[in-house]
């Protein structure tokens, strides 16, 4: 698969490492502005397909972005999203230290434009760690995702502004037992890393769909 020319440079994976230990350190007093970064209030307060699936969540973000990108351009990208797929269109070197092994697509690819309930989403490509299955579908409008441990939904909502402009929210829910540790790795350090991951992932999205729009790249197999 060829190298994204939308990946950031290493100067700004750089800043996105910066980022992560900013976040994480100062979580307490940054968590009200990064839970909701982007998003309205009206959004934040607004019930989304998939809050079903978790009604009771001790951790909760709505993140947003807009598109000038209609949302038929907007979804496809969307729906090729996870590792072995088209990526999460984030930090993918940050990812990769890990060993993610993830790459970002810059284009539409066809064979991975078939997703369906059930359907495995992961997160790196060793499947003993954890990953995602598709838990609901509405074509063309949102996609949520969903895990069992613990009970967690990540869902990704397209809502139309007119015929060239698409908002994208993205909201994490999850219901975590609340012990100490689990406050620890969940609300201490989990969550702020998101955050970081996250934002990159709704820039990279809009992005590539605003370049699609406009011509400058194709929406064509890599």
């Amino acid at each position: 698969m060829a190298k994204s020319k939308f990946n950031p440079t290493i100067i700004e994976e750089g800043l996105g490492a910066v980022a992560i230990t900013i976040s994480i350190l100062a979580s307490p007093l940054l968590r009200p502005w990064y839970s909701k970064w982007g998003a309205t209030e009206a959004e934040v307060k607004k019930r989304l397909p998939g809050d079903e699936l978790v009604p009771h969540p001790n951790l909760e973000n709505t993140r947003a972005i807009t598109i000038q990108a209609p949302l038929d351009v907007v979804w496809p990208w969307l729906v090729q999203m996870g590792q072995g797929r088209g990526g999460l269109y984030s930090y993918e070197r940050l990812e990769n230290l890990v060993g993610c092994g993830m790459h970002n697509a810059d284009r539409i690819i066809p064979e991975q434009q078939h997703l369906q309930v059930g359907d495995k989403v992961r997160l790196s490509q060793d499947d003993s760690t954890p990953y995602f299955l598709v838990t609901a579908i509405d074509p063309g409008r949102a996609i949520i995702l969903g895990g069992d441990n613990p009970p967690t939904t990540w869902g990704f909502i397209l809502n139309p502004i007119d015929e060239d402009s698409t908002r994208l929210i993205i909201r994490f829910r999850q219901d975590y037992e609340p012990t100490p540790g689990n406050v620890l790795s969940w609300r201490v350090f989990t969550d702020p890393i998101n955050f970081v991951m996250e934002r990159k992932m709704l820039q990279g999205i809009k992005a590539r769909a605003e370049a699609a729009q406009t011509g400058v790249i194709a929406e064509s197999p890599i």
